[in-house]
């Protein structure tokens, strides 16, 4: 896949995304056709305060402004009009609080409250909010108030909201849902093609990419709303869980690309910061998560600012690695596109004043979904250039091997093969062995030269004729071992000593034949399986010797019945014809 052609998918995939979560993710929270109250007065108590003089302040703020974490205990007012009595219930952003307090009064000043802590409070179905119900509203009541005490995050101030419905329950919560619910189904996809991968090819990087994915689905789980369908938990454990899982998430992706990105690629200093990186990632995560309460009033600030140099970090690295040249940082920069964009609006959206603090959520899911894509396919294209790597190592050790094991003169087997594989072709049935040595063929060599001998060489180990039931060797010079099996093996390697003077003759001219002498060992079936090719050579060798010594162009056998029985070995002498 050229570079031109990813970018070109990706940006496919990126507009398919945006028009798939969209709709659904801007309009979720706001239900469509439903009474939604939005509009309140702020002011601040301390929590040693009554709830009646919080009721009676006078220090309200109705200008859209003075949502503060400053003060322990903040009240937000909701004039009530209209038909406001079908409201039903509070929603706000899902953060750490100690408790809410829900007073309506009515117009006689009469006042029904409710406490809730927020393990009491539910789940919304979508989003990343908790709802809880409004003590009963009537023609008669005329004012909500929210009693916040020590809020941990100022969306839960400013998200604050009453509504008819909770989101989950309205048309485009129930589409956000399904729709997050298709996301997470296919985040499991590049869980099954690792688990493929990595049963081929054990690589690092496959068990992080298996992480990371399993993390920013169980983030996604968590902040969407999806939990509230799957699982009975708590809102401080799905809170906690949101921010534990998001901390793996960001240490998962840090180890991946710190095992992804190839070797000569990135800046060694930047790769072994990337696990630091990760270790700080989960430490922030769990300091967090489990001490909301220890630094309430700054305490979120500081946690997006420390994520900050991871953030810049994972940057740095992207851009380094395409400097010089990393296939795999392409990926990842698709990939992290929109990770880095949901990082940098909440950093932006959190301090710079003017701008609404945002989650980014639907932005964020779509990053989600389109990381682990993304990603996926960088680890695809990864896992096929180290598989094509490790075949052509394979094929590459098969040649050497293959040359190892042949004689580079003639294409014949060399000696290691009868060495390593002997026992292994005496059970394939190759139970004839004959030795065979070509006659005076250094006076061949000194009288037309050593190219000349080469070429008798090579005529010789054709003439010998390897088929599929023998085995031609050259054991080095002028030697040749033959390995038969099947009938008449003797008659055949006899056979082919008597073919050499014919195939020699015709084709170099020289003022002699060139013969040959050889021994031959036939080994029964029923000899013991131990037999080292040593022995049997040292005996076929000695058959050789007999040939020569008796005149030469000639072979020489014996059937051995049992090797070291003390029955003497059958002979038979045959002088070529």
């Amino acid at each position: 896949m050229t570079g031109k052609g990813t970018w070109g998918l990706f940006l496919r995939f990126a507009l398919f995304m945006l028009a798939f979560l969209a709709p659904a993710g801007l309009h979720a929270a706001e239900p469509q056709g439903e009474i939604t109250l939005r509009n309140h007065c702020v002011a601040s108590a301390p929590l040693s305060a009554s709830l009646e003089y919080v009721v009676h302040s006078r220090n309200w703020r109705c200008d859209g402004e003075g949502h503060s974490l400053t003060p322990e205990r903040t009240v937000l007012r909701f004039t009530l009009e209209g038909n406001a009595k079908d409201l039903r219930y509070f929603i706000t952003r899902r953060s750490p609080i100690e408790t809410v307090h829900i007073l309506v009064r009515d117009a006689d000043g009469s006042i029904r409250s409710s406490s809730l802590t927020p393990e009491q409070m539910g789940t919304a179905q979508a989003g990343s909010f908790v709802k809880a119900p409004l003590p009963k509203i009537t023609e008669q009541s005329r004012e909500v108030f929210l009693v916040m005490d020590r809020a941990t995050h100022v969306m839960m101030l400013k998200q604050a909201h009453l509504a008819q419905v909770e989101p989950g329950e309205t048309v485009a919560g129930k589409s956000l849902m399904a729709k997050l619910a298709i996301l997470c189904g296919m985040l499991l996809m590049p869980m099954v093609l690792n688990a493929a991968f990595f049963r081929i090819l054990r690589q690092p990087f496959v068990l992080w990419h298996v992480a990371m994915t399993v993390s920013l689905l169980m983030t996604i789980v968590f902040n969407s709303g999806l939990s509230a369908d799957l699982l009975a938990l708590p809102n401080p454990i799905i809170s906690l869980l949101s921010v534990l899982t998001l901390g793996l998430a960001i240490a998962a992706a840090a180890m991946f690309a710190h095992s992804f990105i190839e070797e000569d690629r990135l800046h060694p200093a930047l790769r072994r910061a990337l696990p630091w990186a990760a270790c700080w990632s989960l430490v922030l995560a769990l300091i967090h998560g489990h001490f909301p309460f220890v630094g309430r009033e700054w305490q979120t600030d500081a946690y997006y600012i420390a994520y900050m140099p991871v953030l810049a970090l994972f940057i740095a690295c992207i851009f380094d690695a395409l400097r010089r040249g990393s296939k795999s940082a392409r990926f990842q920069a698709i990939g992290w596109a929109p990770m880095f964009a949901v990082g940098g609006w909440r950093i932006v959206s959190q301090f710079i004043p003017g701008i609404e603090p945002s989650d980014a959520l639907t932005l964020f899911y779509l990053g989600c979904v389109f990381e682990v894509v993304a990603t996926t396919f960088g680890v695809t294209e990864r896992f096929m250039a180290i598989k094509h790597q490790r075949d052509r190592a394979i094929t590459e050790a098969q040649m050497l091997e293959h040359l190892s094991e042949r004689d580079t003169l003639t294409g014949l087997y060399n000696r290691r093969i009868l060495e390593t594989d002997f026992q292994r072709l005496r059970s394939e049935g190759f139970t004839v062995m004959a030795l065979l040595d070509l006659d005076h063929f250094k006076s061949v060599n000194d009288t037309y030269g050593h190219a000349t001998g080469d070429e008798v060489l090579r005529i010789v180990a054709q003439a010998l004729n390897q088929d599929e039931d023998t085995i031609i060797v050259r054991m080095g010079g002028e030697e040749f071992a033959i390995l038969l099996r099947g009938r008449n093996a003797v008659a055949r390697a006899e056979h082919r000593r008597n073919a050499i003077p014919r195939h020699v003759a015709s084709r170099v001219e020289l003022d002699r034949l060139v013969t040959a002498s050889m021994g031959v060992i036939d080994i029964p079936y029923d000899a013991s399986p131990s037999v080292a090719f040593e022995t049997v050579y040292r005996h076929a060798d000695r058959l050789l010797y007999e040939a020569k010594n008796t005149g030469r162009n000639r072979m020489m056998g014996e059937k051995l019945q049992a090797f070291g029985a003390s029955r003497q070995p059958k002979r038979r002498r045959t002088d070529a014809a």
